[in-house]
Order: C-alpha cells, then sequence, then structure tokens
C-alpha cells in the first residue's frame, strides 16, 4: 500500500510549519550539495524563513557574490547602487538652506535688518507681532487669575478655620474659667493653712509656736516607778 499525497499548502499550525521548515530545509540543503559535487555545477542557494531567518549555501571555493555577479552578467541585470554621499551631500544642503531661512526669519521679528524688507511685508510682520503679544497678554492674564483664584480660596480656608476655632473657644469657654478660677483658689487654701499655725513675739533664737489646738488631746505623763533591785546592788 503506497504513501498517501499531502497537499501542497501552507501549514496552518505554526509548530508544525516550523517543523517542517527545519526538516526540508536540511534536506534540500543536502540534496543542493550532491548535486553539487556530483555534477560539478556552480550552486548559490538564499533561504529567508518566514521569521526573516537567513540559510544560503554556496558551492566552495566561490563565495555567494561571485555567483550573483555571473548571474547579473548572464540575465544582464544589475542591482542599483545608491550613492549615499551624493545623497548625504544633497540632504546636508537642504538643511543649511532652510537653516538659513528661519535665521532670516527670526532676525525679522527681533527688530534686526529691516531695510531689505517691503512695506507690504512689514505689515504682515506688524500683525504677526500684535497677534503674538495679545496671546502673551491673555496666557499672562489666566495666570494671574488662577493666582487670584487660589489666594481667594485659601482666604475662605482661614476663615472657616478662623470660625471653627471661634466656636471652640466660646464653647470651652466656662470651663477655661473654672480651671483659671481653681488656680487662683490654691494661694488662698495655702494663706489659710498657714494661718492656724501662728508664730508670736519677737524673733530668736529659739523657734516660738503657737499654742496647742484644743483639738488634739492632751496627754499626761506619767514616771515610771524606779526599780529596787538595781539600786540595791
Amino acid at each position: 500500500m503506497g504513501r498517501g499525497k499531502i497537499p501542497i499548502r501552507r501549514i496552518e499550525n505554526q509548530t508544525t510549519r516550523q517543523v517542517t521548515f527545519s526538516k526540508r530545509r536540511a534536506g534540500l540543503l543536502k540534496k543542493t550539495h550532491e548535486l553539487s559535487v556530483l555534477c560539478d555545477a556552480q550552486i548559490g542557494l538564499i533561504i529567508f524563513s518566514s521569521t526573516g531567518k537567513l540559510c544560503q549555501y554556496c558551492t566552495e571555493p566561490y563565495r555567494m557574490e561571485q555567483i550573483i555577479e555571473r548571474y547579473q552578467r548572464v540575465t544582464g541585470t544589475r542591482i542599483p547602487e545608491d550613492d549615499s554621499r551624493e545623497q548625504l551631500h544633497n540632504e546636508l544642503a537642504m538643511l543649511r538652506k532652510e537653516t538659513r531661512r528661519l535665521q532670516l526669519s527670526m532676525r525679522r521679528y527681533t527688530g534686526e535688518d529691516m531695510t531689505s524688507i517691503p512695506i507690504g511685508e512689514l505689515d504682515q510682520l506688524e500683525q504677526e507681532l500684535e497677534c503674538s503679544v495679545n496671546k502673551v497678554r491673555d496666557r499672562k492674564n489666566e495666570l494671574l487669575q488662577q493666582q487670584l483664584d487660589n489666594l481667594r480660596r485659601k482666604e475662605r480656608i482661614l476663615e472657616e478655620e478662623n470660625g471653627n476655632m471661634y466656636r471652640w473657644v466660646q464653647e470651652h469657654r466656662a470651663a477655661l474659667e473654672y480651671q483659671q478660677g481653681a488656680l487662683e483658689a490654691k494661694p488662698v487654701e495655702h494663706q489659710q493653712l498657714l494661718d492656724q499655725f501662728q508664730f508670736y513675739g519677737e524673733p530668736s533664737s529659739v523657734l516660738q509656736l503657737a499654742p496647742i489646738p484644743q483639738q488634739f488631746h492632751s496627754y499626761q505623763l506619767q514616771l515610771a516607778q524606779p526599780n529596787l533591785q538595781d539600786s540595791s546592788i
């Protein structure tokens, strides 16, 4: 039973497509080498994968450039060569010309070299400058208005904080007055305590105390009996 034919079309599965590419590329390179050796043929093979990877084969001892040059001579085709130096020179000249034009236009706006400008261009320049000045003034007024709005907002915030603090003081005024009265009463109580102990007479080297108040109970001292036994000894 023979093998079935595989339809030649693009493989949709990316992994399967990559595996098939690797296998068939190796087989193609092998067959190309065999053909070059067996038949003494000059072969140049260039392969680009779907991801842009380059794979090539060239018959030794030739180089790929020699094979391509021979192909161009035989077919009469030639790849156009870009003269990068001429292109860079043209771009540089264009940039210099544009820079010169911009410098001249900037000198007009700064009021320099006005002698060669005709009256019509001077009128246009004046209108452009007036338009620019108006834009600058509008932007300046906008910034000033923003600063004024910020200051007014800060003023309202400070007024609200001041009102809150004033209401707090009014609500706690009674407590503050009570604490202040308590602090003033403490020296009076201290003076009353000192008045309970009165000093009398002229100051001397011996401190004399006032009579003991009546609330203190009096105690009588009694002498202990002598120990006769100790005296007889």
